[in-house]
């Protein structure tokens, strides 16, 4: 990954913008840029558009939508990010969380008016960290859906997506971004671009900088897309950029073991415990999820078993993964605490102990509150592990998310968005407040594209 000057017989072929990555983050911008007037190309290195949103429930948090008016629900941007920034502790930068939290409405809105994806607000249980019930997804509750709306969206509208295109170069003059070097089935091509959006996300997949900037998750589940290799990082870097919180993440303690299958968090807040091998509980789970791949890791053999029961488990159905999860047998089922004791393997007495000293409208030894229904048969349960699923740290951007230089500037036509970019999620993995990735993607990659193309328009006297 370099940064080289532009090649001396000149691009194989030449663009407005190009955007690298087609996950969400890149295909939101396609759309922005497109239907600004601009000319887009994509370039992905997988062989169809995934990213890391295809393992995701494809959720994102919006505050003061129509959807969350239709559902009863009040909300403001300031709100939301009040919300962001307590989760974390004070620790993001406000400009950006005003800018997220700001926009957040706007692009769910626009994404349903004018390409018609179906959103619809989840409003049966609460998300960690959250004040409001503002996640927005569509009818699955999947990322695949989403990913495959958004590509469907983009082919809709003739924006050109090119797969199985790796970048591993760009070429630079001076802080000027002259294009990238794509490395694909038939050797390498040479792009050149007026502007560059990277939404290529972040590091999780390459585990020396995993390694490097976040040593206690080093040894949990990749859950996340494995070209996420820091591409944005390295060339940002390299060209004087700023980057912030580079030991940032997502974790998520609910991956079935060893099926690899997100399990909703809906099975803790609606009063579901994680037990460890002993059948003990070990943690105050109400924390949210991502604090809760290093507390499962730390257990015996980095294994938690989460129990619930079948109310919950109707609640949780909303979602594809889950339904999966209980196609191959991974949720276990028992009618009595001895015979839930036999299909886990957990020792019958500790684990009657454990479930009989759940509190009542009450909060525990841990500190957590339970003030919903209590655990009854039939119960169920489902082994899992930690996991990695995204990093939040990455290249600081300003309000049009361009990317900021060290020395105080900007790099005028490099714009970065989604995972490229930092989060708001803090300076470690407590911070994450349920939805933050899809919230970066999203709206960075909206306003990315827009500013990319009003940028085309002045450059051609259309402004």
């Amino acid at each position: 990954m370099s940064i080289l000057p532009p090649p001396d017989p000149g691009f194989d072929l030449e663009v407005p913008i190009l955007i690298v990555g087609a996950g969400a983050c890149g295909l939101v911008a396609a759309l922005t840029a497109h239907h600004a007037g601009a000319e887009v190309l994509v370039v992905e290195a997988d062989s169809a558009p995934s990213g890391s949103t295809a393992l995701s429930a494809g959720l994102i948090p919006a505050a003061g939508t129509r959807f969350q008016r239709d559902a009863g629900i009040e909300d403001s941007a300031d709100l939301f990010a009040q919300d962001i920034q307590q989760k974390a502790k004070g620790e993001n930068p406000q400009d950006l969380v005003d800018l997220l939290a700001g926009h957040s409405g706007k692009v769910i809105e626009w994404l349903a008016d004018k390409f018609d994806l179906p959103f619809s607000v989840v409003t049966d249980f609460d998300y960690p960290g959250h004040s409001r019930r503002r996640m927005h997804g569509l009818p699955t509750r999947a990322g695949r859906e989403l990913i495959d709306r958004l590509r469907t969206a983009c082919e809709a509208q003739g924006i050109d997506i090119i797969c199985n295109r790796r970048a591993t170069s760009l070429f630079a003059e001076g802080d000027i971004v002259k294009g990238v070097r794509l490395e694909g089935p038939n050797g390498t091509e040479d792009v050149g671009c007026d502007a560059l959006i990277l939404a290529c996300n972040g590091y999780g997949g390459n585990r020396a900088m995993v390694r490097q900037f976040m040593p206690e998750i080093e040894n949990a589940v990749w859950f996340g897309h494995d070209y996420n290799q820091g591409d944005a990082v390295t060339w940002g870097e390299a060209l004087g950029a700023e980057t912030l919180h580079l030991g940032a993440y997502q974790g998520h303690g609910n991956v079935a073991h060893p099926q690899g299958i997100l399990i909703t968090w809906a099975v803790i807040t609606q009063g579901g415990v994680q037990v460890n091998l002993n059948g003990d509980r070990f943690w105050d789970e109400s924390q949210g999820y991502s604090e809760a791949a290093r507390a499962v890791l730390a257990q015996p053999e980095g294994i938690a078993w989460t129990i619930f029961d079948s109310r919950i488990a109707a609640i949780a159905r909303q979602f594809q993964d889950f339904k999966d999860a209980e196609a191959i047998g991974a949720i276990r089922t028992a009618d009595l605490v001895a015979e839930l004791a036999e299909v886990t393997g957990l020792p019958e007495a500790n684990l009657t102990t454990t479930l009989s000293e759940i509190p009542i409208h009450a909060t525990d030894g841990f500190g957590r509150s339970f003030l919903g229904e209590p655990l009854k048969p039939p119960y169920c349960a489902v082994k899992v592990t930690g996991a990695l699923f995204h990093t939040q740290g990455g290249l600081r951007v300003d309000q049009d998310a361009r990317v900021c230089r060290t020395d105080g500037g900007v790099l005028k036509n490099l714009f970065a968005a989604g995972g490229a970019t930092v989060g708001v999620s803090g300076s470690g993995d407590s911070g994450y407040l349920s939805g933050n990735g899809l919230l970066a993607a999203t709206v960075l990659g909206h306003i990315a594209g827009s500013a990319a193309a009003n940028d085309m328009k002045e450059e051609h006297g259309h402004a």
